[in-house]
């Protein structure tokens, strides 16, 4: 089964104790688990630096072609970051786009956000943004605010609410918007409530995440392999999800 994960790092990062954050353990990992795939962001992107992080991450997507594809994140504070997102976008490897609401402090749909989602749509390119629960920039209601703005543009929402409490919010956005995909990772995140996502939003709609480096990626693993699915949805959320919505891109 050629496991693909949606949602991981490379990096570290200071609130997180990441024993070894480089692509070559991370890479090891997958080898060990049989991941076939893992779609990373830098964490330095994520947090102060986009330009430098998002430099590194092409360095290890050259590095490890086919085993780690890229999430660029776009830092909607920087001038430059539309143009540079373009040229980002056109990188070997290079998926879709990484936005975090969170440590951005900015809405998801507010309209700073919007040349990320256009060059998405031009570049025919993935979002796979934060979400978390009760947050002023991350509710579900604000992925159910921006994704019918940007039709055709499959947004996949990290974590599905974070919180067990947001998880009905998260599939009630995900039954009222099309481009929506759930996605399973976080150290809240159980197999019940796994398999609550796939009653809720069908198989073809949840991708299995496992947040490492943050994460161990075993656990995350883990949890979708033990959860009470039939053997379909299992292997849709493990691979079936993401290789639709990776077709003609890589």
């Amino acid at each position: 089964m050629d496991v693909i994960d949606a949602h991981g790092h490379i990096g570290r990062w200071p609130a997180f104790a990441v024993p070894d954050g480089s692509a070559e353990s991370l890479v090891a990992m997958m080898d060990r688990c049989g991941v076939a795939t893992a779609c990373v962001s830098h964490l330095l992107a994520v947090g102060p630096d986009a330009r430098a992080g998002n430099a590194l991450l092409v360095e290890a997507l050259q590095a490890h072609p086919g085993r780690l594809l890229g999430w660029a994140v776009y830092q909607p504070h920087d001038p430059q970051a539309p143009e540079r997102l373009r040229d980002l976008l056109d990188v070997p490897g290079v998926i879709g786009v990484k936005l975090h609401p969170e440590v951005h402090e900015t809405a998801l749909d507010d309209r700073a956000y919007t040349p990320a989602f256009e060059a998405a749509a031009e570049r025919r390119r993935l979002v796979l943004a934060h979400s978390q629960h009760g947050s002023a920039w991350s509710d579900a209601r604000h992925f159910a605010a921006v994704s019918p703005r940007h039709p055709g543009v499959p947004l996949l929402m990290g974590h599905a609410g974070l919180f067990p409490h947001g998880l009905r919010p998260a599939i009630q956005a995900a039954e009222r918007c099309p481009d929506l995909v759930l996605e399973t990772c976080g150290s809240r995140m159980t197999a019940r409530h796994l398999t609550r996502m796939v009653a809720g939003t069908g198989a073809d709609r949840v991708a299995f995440g496992s947040d490492a480096v943050f994460l161990d990626l075993r656990t995350g693993l883990g949890r979708v392999l033990l959860a009470d699915l039939p053997e379909e949805d299992r292997e849709q959320v493990l691979h079936g999800t993401m290789d639709r919505l990776l077709k003609g891109i890589v």
